[in-house]
Formats: structure tokens, C-alpha cells, sequence
């Protein structure tokens, strides 16, 4: 029987399989571990992290924070990233997670910021 991180990189795999990232339109993957998540622009062509953002930044300037809304303001400040070095346009990389809660919030937060998947 395989365990919840096994199925998750398996279908990590799968998503990855159809989901490239480019220099003008960078994957945009995101990362969730229990108490932080994570996100990055990736060209995959060149092997390159574009932009990284986490939510450990956030964490040094706001206190009491819910992981959804924190999630959500990572999808915001990677979206000001990605604008600031002339990038609107990315592929969505849910990473394998299902897409609801901090990973919908992500990709909402983004959204938002200015970003068009």
C-alpha cells in the first residue's frame, strides 16, 4: 500500500509529464509542507528558477496569519514578482496536491496579482 507522499509524487509525475514551463510563459510550481508554503517560477528549457517566494517572508512581517490567507498573499507577491521582471503569462504546476484550500489559494492569490494561466 503506498503512503499519501508516494501518491502525491506519482501524480506529481503525471502533471509534470504535460506541464512545461518556458523563458516567456514559467511554470509556476507550488510547494506544501504543514506549517509553510512555497512558490517558484521555473523555466524549464534552461533549468532556472525565475522567482521564489515562501511563507516564511511573510512570517517575519505579519504575526497571526491563516495558512489559506497566507497562501494567498504568496500568490500575490509571486504575481508582483513575475510582473516586475516582465512575465503575465505562466502554467499552473499543482505539484501532484489536490486543488483546493492553500493551492487554490495560490493559484487565486496570483490571479489576483496579475497573472493569466
Amino acid at each position: 500500500m503506498l503512503v499519501k507522499q508516494e501518491k502525491r509524487i506519482r501524480r506529481h509525475k503525471r502533471v509534470r509529464a504535460k506541464v512545461k514551463g518556458t523563458s516567456k510563459v514559467p511554470r509556476l510550481c507550488v510547494f506544501r509542507s504543514s506549517r509553510h508554503i512555497y512558490a517558484q517560477l521555473i523555466d524549464d528549457e534552461k533549468g532556472q528558477t525565475l522567482a521564489a517566494v515562501s511563507g516564511l517572508e511573510l512570517k517575519a512581517k505579519k504575526k497571526k496569519i491563516t495558512k489559506v490567507d497566507e497562501a494567498s498573499e504568496i500568490g500575490k507577491l509571486i504575481a508582483q514578482k513575475a510582473i516586475s521582471k516582465k512575465i503575465s503569462k505562466v502554467v499552473f504546476d499543482r505539484a501532484g496536491y489536490k486543488y483546493h484550500g492553500r493551492v487554490r489559494a495560490v493559484a487565486e492569490g496570483a490571479r489576483e496579482g496579475g497573472l493569466k494561466f
